[in-house]
């Protein structure tokens, strides 16, 4: 409540601080920021104290804890529940707006209040839900006789069995992290817009900002889709779920603010369409949440219905009025510098991008909500499955592929025809060769001949996009190379070094392909169900799995029984799997625990789904469901390589890296002036 008060107080202050000029009343809101922080941290901490210790007292606790859960999940529990979850949401608002105050307030001067007046009014709505509408300390109590008399359960209701993973005690706070981080860069294209800044210092002081938000989300949307393929039990990772795609639909929209962010900061364009990303990617992340915990769609991802609903939909509606007002009221500062010179162009690459993406984003927010709207409209909720998604987003992914392979291939403003028949050649070649290998052959113990359209330009791109990549890496690295001396592995690091945010990009639509082409493997799924008993055999394209023996134990937090089952490849068993069914003691739910095989090429992953229904005196049958699921381990992989990408584009670049003076003994011919001759060359090999 007191954090409450101080986002008010902090709120007022900054306007009335920098509408004054009183500088001492501004700085009073920058503490109170940090104090928000203590004082949310504190109750944090209670929360979390209170869960460890089991008091069931408290709602939030009985609700989502019980004595027999492992330490470690009662800590995920804290955010398992809608207050809990919304407490841990202000902890990490008010923990970014501290650091961005600390970070920012003696540069930006002029729009650092206004900044801290929106991070206060987000602050302030999310305290609000805290404190009067879903307060995690809230008690448990029964009326008896008018009085009302605290209780104390013996145990809690548990943890949803769903939520008892490993990736989900870290896949929430990943989305919390860039749902909440984009507040940020949000707060001050405004405190850009109210002071009529006609510059661009909002973009300089948030890039780092956004690229990091942008990690969160992208790690938290592929920590989602692996809790899905280990947990639920069906074979696949993305089922386009209402609350998966609230996820994804924010994820569009920031990675198209940080394609066409270059494009304002190297030709002084797209302004206004950079103000509008921005503001959508914030308002598209609050919509996300709300979906989560309104109950306006159903999933298995989200929070129990709640009358949290309206207090969001008023939030929303009142910030994108604001917003929108505010936007075109400054359009005249918002002026572009220069206009897009050719449509062979890096530029025209950018444009495109960012439209595919917007069309990406368009379709899954309205298959989303299209039930939603046809239960307003009809009166009948009318849902739209993973067909209607895959059929749209299928080919706009591919072009997108595309784009990422010819964008590095293109000029600033015009790009010449002979630069294109140079930098295309070598790479469609050996895209289109591999395509024939492809189709003719396949890959042995990988891929079948593919000979379906969808996959088989899929992988003809992915090589193509590839190639391209390999290739910048090699021409900037073989001319640091022939000037320094060094290795070609020890040049390319060198040249990532000098251009961290450009080759760092690199890295990531590296990753992007590797997951496209884990995506592209679902098309050679195969799936085998059979009822087993002990001794049965179930074949599965190259494999046999063999029921060895039904075995099972207990433990205080859940009851376990396992399906034995050895895996042979022709007559060699090579490995034993073991898929199990658990029934939680608290929550009296059962669930699925699937055991998955996992190799580059392929896994195995089996379901052990039940036991038959069968009359008195007969044997129950195991209900075996097996799934042959080839390359989906590059989606993985390719999420692990993202991370690493980012990462090295958030590191700032080093110019002069690596012209030590021990690179200039060992290489004579490495002076200050072929240094920078070849730099020079670098600088146009590279643009």
């Amino acid at each position: 409540m007191l954090a409450f008060v101080l986002a008010v107080y902090a709120l007022l202050a900054s306007i009335i601080g920098i509408r004054r000029q009183k500088e001492r009343l501004q700085y009073s809101a920058y503490r109170a920021t940090a104090a928000i922080w203590a004082l949310v941290t504190v109750a944090m901490g209670v929360l979390i104290y209170s869960t460890m210790t089991n008091d069931f007292r408290l709602a939030a606790v009985a609700g989502h804890s019980n004595r027999a859960l492992p330490w470690y999940y009662k800590i995920t529990a804290l955010w398992s529940g809608q207050e809990g979850s919304l407490l841990f949401w202000s902890w990490i608002l008010a923990s970014y707006g501290m650091v961005a105050v600390v970070l920012n307030r003696e540069r930006h001067r002029s729009m650092m209040p206004y900044a801290v007046a929106v991070l206060m009014v987000v602050q302030g709505f999310f305290l609000t839900l805290n404190n009067f509408v879903a307060n995690p300390f809230q008690l448990l109590a029964l009326n008896q006789g008018g009085e009302m008399l605290v209780q104390s359960p013996l145990d809690g209701n548990g943890l949803n069995p769903l939520l008892q993973y490993p990736a989900m005690a870290i896949h929430p706070p990943m989305l919390y992290l860039g749902f909440v981080g984009f507040t940020v860069p949000f707060a001050f294209a405004m405190a850009t817009l109210i002071t009529r800044q006609a510059g661009d210092k909002w973009l300089e002081t948030t890039r780092r900002w956004t690229m990091a938000a942008w990690l969160f989300l992208s790690i938290g949307v592929m920590l989602g889709g692996r809790w899905a393929y280990a947990v639920l039990g069906w074979g696949g990772y993305w089922g386009w779920d209402p609350v998966e795609n609230s996820s994804l639909i924010p994820w569009f929209t920031g990675t198209a603010f940080l394609h066409s962010v270059m494009m304002q900061e190297k030709r002084g364009m797209m302004k206004v369409w950079n103000m509008v990303l921005i503001f959508a990617t914030f308002f598209l992340c609050i919509f996300g949440t709300f979906l989560t915990r309104s109950g306006v769609v159903s999933s298995v991802h989200a929070f129990a219905e709640s009358d949290i609903g309206p207090y969001f939909v008023a939030f929303l509606g009142g910030g994108i009025l604001f917003s929108g007002w505010l936007l075109l009221e400054r359009l005249d500062y918002l002026k572009s510098g220069n206009q897009l010179d050719s449509l062979v162009s890096r530029e025209s690459s950018f444009l495109f991008n960012n439209l595919l993406l917007l069309a990406a984003c368009f379709s899954v927010l309205w298959g989303t909500l299209f039930p939603v709207i046809t239960e307003a409209v009809q009166g009948v909720k009318i849902s739209v499955g993973a067909p209607f998604f895959n059929k749209v987003n299928i080919p706009i992914g591919l072009v997108l592929l595309f784009l990422t392979g010819v964008g590095p291939l293109f000029a600033w403003r015009k790009t010449s025809l002979s630069s294109l028949q140079k930098n295309f050649l070598t790479p469609g070649i050996i895209a289109l060769a591999v395509g024939g290998v492809l189709f003719a052959f396949g890959v042995p113990g990988v891929l079948p001949t593919v000979r379906e359209f969808y996959p088989q330009v899929s992988l003809i791109l992915c090589t193509f996009v590839i190639i391209t990549i390999v290739m910048e890496f090699y021409r900037g690295a073989r001319v640091i190379g022939h000037k320094s001396g060094r290795s070609l592995l020890g040049s390319a690091v060198t040249l990532t070094r000098r251009n961290t945010r450009r080759y760092g990009g690199y890295i990531v639509h590296f990753g992007m392909v590797l997951i496209f082409i884990g995506i592209t493997g679902t098309a050679f799924n195969q799936q085998h169900e059979q009822e087993m008993l002990p001794g049965d055999r179930l074949a599965l394209g190259g494999y046999t799995l063999q029921l060895r023996d039904l075995t099972g134990e207990d433990n205080p937090n859940y009851a376990v029984q396992y399906a034995m089952l050895d895996l042979y490849r022709g007559d060699q068993m090579i490995d034993t799997l073991r898929p199990e069914r658990r029934y939680y003691k608290a929550s009296r739910q059962p669930t699925t625990e699937v055991a998955i095989r996992m190799r580059l090429n392929q896994d195995i992953y089996v379901v052990f789904s039940g036991l038959t229904q069968v009359p008195d005196g007969q044997t129950a049958k195991a209900v075996i469901s097996a799934h042959l699921n080839p390359l989906v381990n590059w989606i993985w992989i390719g999420g692990l390589v993202l991370v690493l990408g980012t990462l090295i584009a958030l590191i700032p670049s080093q110019p002069g890296a690596g012209t030590s003076q021990r690179v200039v003994r060992a290489a004579p011919v490495a002076t200050e002036a072929s240094l920078k001759e070849s730099d020079e060359i670098l600088a146009k090999t590279t643009s």
